[in-house]
């Protein structure tokens, strides 16, 4: 059994430790006049001596997302690394006695299901992320959707006055800034729809056209995330669950055979997004570049658009 790579210790102030989320690739290190009192769990929760990686799982229904998580699962805890795999906080809700017929009994209710969800979602990734932190061992936490997906689900008018009410400054902070990956599995009803089937999940009742529909959605949400990763139906189901696993090598630094490229185009003037087609997504941001050398530093400030 092969274990799996561990990264370099970096340092910062430990005051900074309640308002920094540790990622993947933090290892930081605690002043000593503040372990007397810890356990090395609790060190360990706050100063993961080993990378935690956190993917969502994500895509239309019957996209074959329970059957990843489970290939996912083994294929990662046969190679030494801890997973925990976080269910979908809404088949939670409905599996424990909530109807769906809540959302329509009273005006407003929509909005009150999709907060409540993201409650649990929150509670139940962070606590499980606490613990892979506190075992202090390489791991994985495998998520069964993601916060954003709620906004494939609610009006662009709903999703805003819902981010806006938990006091959301950026959906950057649920996306790109909690996750490190999202895997989309795209709808068997989209290229595969002799196998598009709702017989295997006691909470989807979406006729194939509404799955493509909710498809797109969901990827539009996530769009921005700067390692989305789209799995169609190209290639037989065999091999969009080994497509899967190669990318998650990849991310966590295990031995794997895709090779992939990253386009990037060099602009002449900032591009005029009327033009845009009414299908394409896309986000713009600020990237700030900071550069040192042995006798200059300076910056540079870029806008993008990734869609």
């Amino acid at each position: 059994m092969s274990s799996p790579p561990r990264r370099e210790r970096s340092t910062f102030a430990s005051k900074s430790l309640p308002l920094r989320r540790l990622r993947a690739d933090s290892g930081a290190i605690l002043a000593q006049d503040a372990l007397s009192d810890l356990t090395e769990a609790e060190i360990n929760s706050i100063v993961p001596p080993s990378p935690i990686y956190k993917i969502v799982m994500t895509g239309g229904p019957c996209g074959g997302k329970t059957t990843c998580l489970e290939r996912l699962s083994n294929y990662l805890r046969e190679r030494g690394f801890e997973v925990i795999t976080c269910p979908e906080a809404f088949t939670l809700m409905v599996s424990n006695g909530m109807p769906f017929d809540y959302l329509g009994a009273v005006a407003g209710m929509p909005t009150i299901v999709q907060d409540t969800v993201m409650d649990i979602q929150i509670g139940l990734e962070d606590g499980f992320e606490r613990l892979l932190r506190a075992r202090g061992k390489p791991g994985v936490l495998l998520c069964d959707r993601g916060l954003m997906d709620g906004a494939a689900y609610m009006s662009e008018e709903e999703w805003e006055k819902l981010i806006k009410k938990r006091d959301v400054d950026s959906v950057s902070e649920l996306r790109e800034g909690r996750y490190n990956a999202v895997y989309h599995m795209v709808t068997a009803a989209e290229g595969a729809e002799q196998f598009y089937t709702l017989e295997n999940n006691e909470v989807r009742t979406e006729t194939p056209e509404l799955a493509r529909q909710l498809d797109h959605r969901t990827r539009k949400a996530w769009v921005g995330h700067p390692n989305l990763k789209i799995f169609d139906n190209s290639t037989s189901f065999e091999k969009k669950l080994q497509r899967v696993v190669e990318e998650m090598s990849r991310l966590v630094g295990l031995p794997h055979c895709l090779e992939r490229v990253t386009t990037k185009f060099l602009v002449r003037g900032e591009p005029d997004l009327d033009l845009f087609p009414e299908d394409v997504t896309y986000q713009i941001f600020e990237v700030e570049k900071v550069c040192f050398s042995d006798w200059c530093r300076f910056e540079l400030d870029l806008s993008c658009i990734v869609g």
